[in-house]
């Protein structure tokens, strides 16, 4: 989701939740802590250089809970930062603490709650790394060459 899309959305709701992927909500009292644009060069395990860009929201639950993140103070905040940080409308990824570390996901939305869409790791470079493309599978029998389909000479074996 970009950021045009989340400002649009919260313009449709009273209230803001965040469902994390096993379902659970975010307890309605968390604050987004920052709102930024964060940069990554890399280079891939093919060897080529890369540039990625995301707007970045951080997610934290506080003991705060007589206050509310409002979807208005929301679309506010995001605007301020767009402005005062020059941020175009870029991909959204939220960070949000869990268990033993922070999570990263993507967003996205189902008209009633903002979804924190779990992230995977990939080769960007499967074609000039070196990683065997996944192997045809073949039921068991059908391997087998048909009674007489090799003759001598005719290079199949």
């Amino acid at each position: 989701m970009k950021l045009s899309e989340i400002k649009n959305n919260l313009k449709k709701l009273e209230n803001i939740a965040f469902q994390l992927p096993n379902g659970e909500l975010v307890p309605n009292h968390f604050h987004v802590t920052e709102v930024g644009k964060v940069t990554k060069n890399f280079i891939d395990c093919g060897g080529t250089v890369r540039n990625e860009e995301v707007a970045n929201f951080q997610l934290w639950k506080a003991n705060d809970y007589d206050h509310r993140l409002h979807p208005e103070k929301l679309v506010h905040i995001i605007e301020l930062s767009e402005d005062k940080l020059q941020i175009p409308d870029l991909e959204i990824e939220v960070e949000y603490q869990m268990k033993d570390t922070i999570g990263k996901f993507e967003l996205d939305f189902d008209g009633t709650n903002f979804l924190l869409v779990s992230k995977l790791t990939d080769c960007l470079a499967k074609d000039n790394c070196g990683i065997p493309t996944e192997k045809p599978k073949v039921k068991i029998g059908e391997w087998k060459q048909k009674e007489n389909s090799c003759t001598p000479n005719s290079g199949c074996c």
